[in-house]
């Protein structure tokens, strides 16, 4: 199993706290409704009566993601939610890099500082470096694998 060095640690905690702060902040505002919030919401297509319910989904979402048992379900709940906010800005046909992308910019950060801070994650996915190569993954120059045919 991999270690997490303390850089590592502190640098997922503060991404991954950064996210919590900003989707917690997000899930709040969803039920004080102020009025840019409405009119924010409006724009997309959702009215105000729907806010109370969109803003209780987030909390439950970064609830399962301070949970250490719960993070990666957590994530992925909330990576779901971070993918009809893109699609809902598609839709009304914001722009691309400031406002379509930014639920994408979010969950990266949120899925970075999970995989910082857990060495369960990284072994799990396939980008992680094996402890252990399997059998005949060596790497092979192609003058050794002619001179290995050619034998």
């Amino acid at each position: 199993m991999q270690t997490v060095t303390k850089t590592q640690l502190w640098t997922g905690r503060i991404l991954s706290g950064i996210v919590v702060l900003f989707l917690t902040l997000d899930g709040v505002m969803k039920f004080l409704a102020p009025a840019p919030v409405i009119e924010g919401s409006g724009q997309l297509g959702y009215s105000a009566d729907s806010l109370p319910t969109i803003g209780a989904l987030v909390l439950v979402g970064v609830a399962l993601y301070l949970i250490p048992r719960t993070s990666v379900l957590g994530a992925i709940f909330l990576t779901g939610f971070l993918g009809g906010a893109i699609a809902s800005h598609v839709r009304v046909g914001n722009p691309l890099f400031s406002h379509t992308l930014f639920p994408a910019y979010v969950a990266a950060m949120m899925w970075g500082g999970l995989l910082l801070r857990d060495p369960r994650l990284r072994a799990f996915l396939p980008f992680a470096k094996s402890s252990s190569a399997p059998v005949g993954s060596e790497h092979r120059s192609p003058t050794t694998l002619r001179e290995t045919t050619a034998r």
